[in-house]
């Protein structure tokens, strides 16, 4: 099946609080993240919340990482999507390892395949 990219969204539990509230060790595990894929980082922006928690985007040539993290639950939820050839389960497994993450839920979406074609019904003779 041809996509335009692939789309992984994963729900990461019982991670390391710390690294989960260190804006500077999460924004360095997402850019080796996106490295490691094969990806090219183009920008990069985090930001730390008080009392705690860091949302942050990895721009990359072949589209996005994302974070929201709840250092208070453990808890984080990332995006990896890539265009291309790109394989966004290496850097979702890469940042899931690093975060320490206990327990991990994903679901892959492919994305771009085109709109559904639906076929008109056929009018009912009155």
């Amino acid at each position: 099946m041809e996509t335009m990219g692939r789309h992984v969204i994963a729900e990461l539990w019982g991670c390391d609080v710390e690294r989960l509230n260190n804006l500077d060790q999460i924004e360095q595990i997402f850019v080796e993240a996106a490295l490691k894929s094969g990806a090219e980082v183009r920008e990069v922006a985090f930001h730390k919340f008080a009392p705690q928690g860091v949302s942050g985007v990895v721009i990359i040539s072949e589209s996005h990482l994302t974070i929201h993290s709840f250092p208070e639950h453990g808890y984080a939820s990332i995006d990896v999507y890539t265009c291309g050839d790109l394989d966004p389960n290496i850097a979702a497994d890469y940042i899931a390892e690093a975060l320490g993450a206990q327990i991990r839920e994903n679901i892959e979406i492919p994305r771009g395949m085109g709109p559904i074609q639906v076929k008109p019904a056929e009018a009912n003779a009155l």
